[in-house]
């Protein structure tokens, strides 16, 4: 299994039983989201709007733009639950730099957020092993048309290394998500630079996180 079960399958949430609260609960999401901010406070611009693609639990959402009051947030996700917890989280925090979640799916050639765009920076958490290739290449596609010129896509989650596994944990749950879905599975850097190279962006920072995970940082050309 993945280290510090970062990625767990399937995620355990926990639903809040109030029925006007329909927040969940992702503990590696409550792990990670500090180290993933500092990085991001790094990287992505004092003002403009980030994209955040697979908002899960809209926990990582309100940590960052609560942190970075100065971009705004748009958090969207296909699954119900996951923009009805998003949009919790938000009620409570009270946060007005994030916008209402919408649904998107990352595979489709129209995701609905085109009206919105270009964005200065676009993110993903824990998504692309968990959904078909479709959605890994869809995701840089709609970086292309939709980052402005130099924006950043940023991709959180354990990689593939040049065909190889960072650690044997990693291994262990590349083989339980496969047993789970044969579409899912660890992706290989090597190819998600050659994909994103397709639509324009490059890879640029690849840096080292906890629970062996990584964050990949591509910029599109400007």
């Amino acid at each position: 299994m993945h280290d510090d079960n970062d990625t767990p399958l399937p995620v355990s949430l926990e639903r809040r039983e109030q029925d006007a609260d329909q927040r969940m609960f992702s503990p590696s999401a409550a792990r990670n989201a500090e180290p993933i901010l500092t990085v991001l406070k790094g990287l992505f611009p004092e003002q403009g709007t980030v994209l955040e693609i697979g908002c899960g639990t809209g926990e990582h959402a309100v940590c960052f733009a609560a942190a970075m009051p100065t971009l705004t947030w748009l958090p969207t996700d296909p699954d119900p639950a996951s923009r009805a917890s998003t949009a919790s989280w938000i009620g409570l925090r009270g946060l007005s730099n994030v916008l209402a979640p919408i649904s998107v799916d990352a595979s489709l050639p129209v995701w609905g957020v085109e009206r919105l765009a270009p964005f200065d920076a676009m993110l993903s958490i824990n998504m692309i092993h968990i959904a078909p290739w479709a959605a890994t290449a869809g995701l840089f596609s709609g970086a292309g048309r939709l980052l402005r010129g130099g924006g950043l896509l940023c991709l959180y989650g354990p990689f593939l290394h040049n065909g190889a596994y960072n650690a044997p944990s990693n291994a262990a749950f590349d083989q339980s998500l496969k047993a789970s879905n044969p579409a899912w599975g660890l992706r290989d850097i090597a190819d998600l630079e050659r994909t994103a190279l397709a639509s324009g962006l490059r890879l640029g920072e690849t840096v080292a996180m906890s629970a062996n995970n990584t964050l990949l940082v591509f910029r599109r050309a400007a």
